[in-house]
């Protein structure tokens, strides 16, 4: 019974901050003097400071623009100390504050619940992760998903959701391996076609194998994408936007958020999307109808609910991707060598795909007391492809009447069916309690989740041949494509995993500026459904820890770390040609990373550094016909850095640099032995974007953008057998010129602003939209 002895030797501290006029003073920041500990004010204006030593304090309440107040409060143990401040500016100068961007760094936030799964500081956190804000979206006029996650260091895209079954979202490198965006507000949210940004209040990207927290159905050794959802609160607010640009862009958002009752217990906020657009090729669109309502309600002050939901309706045509053929050597080894013209699409409007894709998450929020807080969520998404999905493979060998300089690519298409749905139940438990002097943060959990994939599409036909030279012997008449799909049988298939998980995490403050985080996941697979043969049937069990370690030679400021992190990936038995089932362990990786995070100058400067080195173990080499050895490895180091600046008062930088190094250690084919793998994208990648918006004089609220990417020489096919296809480097250039005010804002916006023709790939290639331009209207109220 050693916690609640101690609990009682420490106190709390609690208030409110209002304006002069008595409004709540929301995201105002409390410090403690002398301490690490802190608060945020929340919408209603109130504050709380837990775990206290009992003393003298000096109490500061400040907001990057306005004078700061001090009070001194006296703390004893087992009391709480009621501390309120009254700000002399009114809530609409306090607003005003906040809209022009003076609050601290607004692009540099990067406090989340969900990346421990535990409310854990950014410096406290042993694991490196970037976030992209909504603020930062709006300010680049960005209307895709793919555009958002060029703001942060280390991800590259590898190519652009294709819309088919089972694996249609798009595919991203980070951290040397491939990745999809599959996390909603932590929870899973697959998809199989494309993201709108209407609904996104932050990108968070997570680095390293995560498998602990996350376990492995749904990550990368590389890391995770989490998109966090846009919340309900207790003011009435919304916002329209129009934005128009090349290739007949017209995009229509709509934002409205608004309490229910007088009590304001019960908000809503709804947003939505209407987006057309064609292709920057000779053929290609997409139509996106989006609709998100959020419903939040709060019983008391113990008791809490929250539904999200997000229903999306895409049709349009999948990007043209030529696919080298991979097994022989290649023809050609350069862009103009194999003389494609990137204005061509190969595709007809008529053959279209559908990506319907719906997303339910529901969560039952409990606080017991001031150390224990209970979260219940159930997520639910279908993820749906209909429709025709074409791709172009390089012929194995010339052909008759085709010149050899050109390449000659031949076109299969298939006739989509498929249906993802995926269920999955939490519950966490929080503590943050004493122990002596020792303080734990504490997360417990248990998780279940469920993916069932049908498929009822049909197989692949050949329609035509396309060469390099300008030649298509196609005929894309959806009547003909029809006609020849009648002979190309599928597979029907009916499958699911499920997968039933415990996990705990401790992080221990030895001292205030001393922590450890202790985690580890216990995680049973299963994999069957109606369609899997007896030999596909089968489960593992698998072990993932993680620690970190944490220490801040300046509180709250700068803080150095080190951590080990644990991904797995289950590998399915072997059937040999006896008749003889060989099992194998779940396939793992293991990382090492150490670095420094900073929050300097009241937060007007914010960067992390590391260094990480990741080994993947226990991959499974066939030696010969009836012969496993899993003992395959992999290897990808690496440095980052990710820096987010506000120096002066309507000067907001961002900027970040990533070098990998990959290699293919150990494996039984030599095809790859000792090569960089085609999915680690290019080596070096720096992204940065500089804005200024005047805040003062007859110009206020005007401001101006400049910014961009660059990528080393990205080898898209690197094997012994191919030889290497190598994307050069590139950079890409935007700006944008802005005029923002109160009730409206203007954007003018231009992407690529040197008409950079440029390429991605992972043994594809995908030519990438050259420059555009775009213009925003938003009106607020």
């Amino acid at each position: 019974m050693i916690a609640p002895a101690s609990a009682q030797q420490t106190g709390t501290i609690r208030g409110t901050v209002k304006t002069s006029d008595g409004k709540p003073a929301e995201a105002v920041s409390i410090s403690l003097k002398g301490t690490a500990k802190g608060a945020m004010v929340n919408e209603k204006g109130n504050y709380q400071i837990n775990h206290v030593t009992p003393g003298t304090y000096t109490l500061t309440a400040q907001l990057i623009g306005l004078m700061p107040q001090s009070q001194t409060v006296e703390v004893k143990a087992n009391v709480t100390a009621i501390v309120d401040f009254t700000l002399s500016e009114n809530n609409q100068k306090l607003q005003e504050v906040i809209v022009s961007g003076n609050k601290p760094n607004k692009f540099g936030n990067k406090e989340s619940a969900y990346v421990a799964r535990m409310p854990l500081k950014n410096l406290e956190n042993p694991q490196v992760y970037s976030v992209i804000s909504s603020e930062l979206i709006k300010e680049q006029v960005i209307t895709s998903f793919n555009d958002a996650l060029k703001n942060a260091p280390g991800i590259d895209k590898l190519w652009t959701s294709t819309g088919r079954g089972g694996d249609g979202a798009g595919y991203f490198s980070l951290r040397g391996f491939a990745v999809q965006p599959t996390m909603v507000n932590g929870l899973p949210g697959l998809t199989n076609g494309g993201l709108d940004v209407a609904n996104i209040e932050r990108i968070e990207v997570l680095k390293g194998p995560s498998g602990t927290l996350f376990g492995s159905s749904l990550i990368s050794y590389g890391g995770v994408i989490n998109v966090v959802t846009k919340k309900p609160f207790d003011t009435f607010k919304g916002e329209v936007n129009y934005t128009a640009g090349s290739f007949g862009l017209n995009r229509i958002t709509a934002d409205v958020n608004a309490p229910l009752d007088e009590d304001k217990k019960l908000l809503l906020r709804v947003n939505a999307a209407y987006h057309d657009e064609n292709s920057f090729q000779d053929a290609g669109f997409k139509k996106v109808r989006f609709f998100a309502p959020s419903l939040s309600y709060k019983v008391d002050d113990k008791l809490s609910f929250l539904v999200n939901a997000e229903f999306l309706s895409s049709e349009g045509t999948n990007p043209a991707m030529l696919f080298f053929d991979r097994g022989t050597a290649l023809r050609v080894t350069t862009l103009s060598e194999l003389g494609y013209d990137p204005k061509k699409s190969y595709t007809s409007n008529a053959l279209t795909i559908k990506n319907p894709t719906t997303t339910l998450q529901a969560q039952m929020n409990y606080r017991f007391n001031d150390q224990w807080t209970s979260q219940t969520v159930l997520s639910r998404s279908t993820a749906k492809s209909l429709g025709y999905y074409s791709y172009l493979y390089e012929v194995s060998r010339y052909l008759p009447g085709y010149p050899n300089v050109s390449s000659t690519f031949g076109r299969y298409i298939s006739d989509q069916n498929a249906t993802t749905n995926t269920t999955d139940i939490q519950q966490n438990f929080n503590g943050d309690i004493k122990t002596g002097s020792i303080r734990h943060r504490i997360l417990v959990g248990l998780d279940y989740f469920s993916r069932v994939a049908i498929d009822n599409g049909t197989g692949y036909a050949a329609v035509g041949r396309v060469n390099m030279a300008g030649e298509d012997t196609g005929n894309l008449s959806r009547q003909y494509v029809d006609s020849v799909l009648t002979s190309a049988k599928g597979s029907p298939s009916n499958t699911q995993q499920q997968v039933y998980s415990a996990y705990a995490s401790d992080v221990v403050n030895f001292t205030s500026t001393l922590s450890a985080m202790l985690s580890l996941r216990v995680d049973h697979f299963k994999n069957g459904g109606l369609s899997a043969a007896a030999s596909d049937k089968y489960s593992q069990t698998a072990l993932s820890p993680k620690f970190g370690l944490v220490y801040q030679p300046v509180a709250d400021k700068l803080s150095v770390f080190a951590n080990y992190m644990n991904g797995f990936s289950n590998v399915a038995p072997v059937r040999t040609q006896e008749g003889q089932t060989i099992v194998f362990k779940p396939e793992h990786a293991n990382q090492l990373e150490a670095g420094a995070k900073m929050n300097l100058w009241d937060s007007k400067l914010t960067a992390t550094v590391s260094y990480y080195d990741i080994k993947v173990s226990d991959k499974v080499r066939q030696l010969g016909p009836n012969q496993y050895l899993q003992d395959g490895e992999n290897s990808s180091k690496g440095f980052e850095a990710d820096i987010a600046a506000n120096p002066v008062p309507g000067l907001n930088i961002i900027a970040g640099y990533s070098h990998n190094t990959s290699k293919v250690i150990k494996t039984a084919d030599p095809d790859y032995l000792g090569r960089r793998p085609e999915e680690a994208g290019p080596q070096d990648m720096v992204n940065a974007w500089i804005s200024y918006r005047f805040e003062q004089g007859a110009i206020k609220g005007f401001g101006l953008g400049f910014g961009g990417n660059y990528a080393s020489e990205n080898k898209i096919l690197n094997r012994q057998t191919t030889g290497v296809f190598a994307l050069p480097a590139y950079t890409v250039l935007n700006a944008s010129v802005f005029y923002n005010v109160k009730s409206w804002a203007l954007s003018l916006k231009m992407d690529n602003l040197t008409n950079k023709e440029y390429y991605k790939g992972w043994s594809t290639l995908e030519a990438q939209r050259p420059r555009a331009f775009l213009a925003s209207l938003a009106l607020k109220f």
